[in-house]
């Protein structure tokens, strides 16, 4: 199952905006994501909003996103986008 590590650099971490944003990132795709607080083992379907809120991942903290299934690859490469680019809410001119 392949997987990658991430860490949440925008500021207010996974709240419902930047959630929904990796909902609507993997909705498509014939895969089951999740991700995974390294922390503690928190864990969170990808594809349910209310799963990923109720992780309350902050600034900071790292995560493991793992992807099943035949659309895996990308799915997580979609994932993997988002986490890198802050989900849009880092201010590149700082």
């Amino acid at each position: 199952m392949p997987e990658l590590e991430a860490e949440v650099i925008n500021p207010l971490g996974l709240h419902a905006r930047a959630a929904a944003k990796v909902v609507r990132a993997v909705a498509g795709f014939d895969a089951d994501v999740a991700i995974v607080r390294v922390a503690d083992g928190g864990r969170a379907n990808a594809k349910d909003i209310l799963s990923i809120l109720s992780l309350a991942v902050t600034v900071g903290s790292r995560v493991i996103i793992t992807a099943d299934g035949p659309e895996a690859e990308s799915a997580l490469a979609a994932v993997s986008e988002l986490f890198t680019a802050g989900f849009g809410e880092i201010d590149k001119g700082s």
